[in-house]
């Protein structure tokens, strides 16, 4: 017989985490290509420090609350609907607990298990916390971990800034001449590193996710830059 690993992780945790992970990784990465297209582009317009410091941090804390407040207000809508779910189980139990056996019962037995061990499956769970196991098995909630729009909400605006601050730091501290050189190489190695990371995490081939990533950063960078250049160039 196979022994179990129990090194090896398994069940809802990892999920969870490896979903925090993926956002923290996209967050960074429109971190990176938003500041990065927003300071490259007032670069080809002037080639001042306070301008380009003062256009990045603008872009940065934008794009930051930015993120916070949308997050927040989808994972919050989330967690309304996941409120409501419960609500809805917890009334249904307490009016209809034998329809609710049942309906346990066929959701265990479409997972592949016989009616008589779905039935007897259905019967110990209830008894043991019956909205606990309707939550599980029909709407995936686990009641003590509900989505917290606010844990969201401080992710995203952390993973965004630390993304920022790459492109805001490379376009600042070098001198002039190389601002922008320097800038557009940090930006698509980070680029590389996200799209790698994210495709990893989604267990996916990254060539495909790296050159798509670097691409997209590219050219925001190129476009951004020659709009910058032209406005420049006409006094604007």
């Amino acid at each position: 017989m196979t022994e179990p690993t129990h090194d090896e992780p398994h069940g809802g945790a990892l999920g969870s985490r490896l979903n925090w992970l993926r956002a923290a990784v996209l967050g960074a990465n429109d971190g990176i290509v938003s500041t990065a297209g927003l300071v490259v582009g007032v670069a080809g317009a002037t080639s001042d420090r306070g301008s380009l410091l003062t256009a990045g941090l603008a872009g940065l804390l934008a794009g930051s609350m930015s993120m916070a407040a949308g997050e927040y207000v989808s994972v919050s809508t989330q967690l309304d609907s996941e409120k409501a779910a419960l609500a809805t189980e917890r009334r249904e139990l307490r009016e209809e607990p034998e329809a609710e056996l049942e309906e346990l019962t066929q959701l265990l037995e479409g997972r592949g298990l016989s009616r008589a061990v779905a039935l007897e499956a259905a019967r110990q769970l209830t008894e043991r916390d019956a909205l606990r196991a309707h939550a599980s098995v029909e709407l995936g909630i686990d009641p003590d971990d509900l989505t917290n729009p606010w844990h969201a909400a401080w992710a995203s605006f952390l993973s965004f800034t630390v993304g920022a601050l790459l492109p805001l730091l490379a376009i600042v501290l070098p001198p002039s001449d190389w601002r922008v050189p320097v800038t557009v190489v940090s930006v698509l190695a980070a680029l590389v590193l996200t799209g790698w990371s994210g495709a990893r995490l989604g267990a996916a081939g990254p060539g495909r996710a790296v050159l798509r990533n670097v691409g997209g950063g590219a050219l925001a960078m190129g476009v951004t830059y020659a709009a910058g250049a032209l406005l420049g160039a006409a006094g604007v």
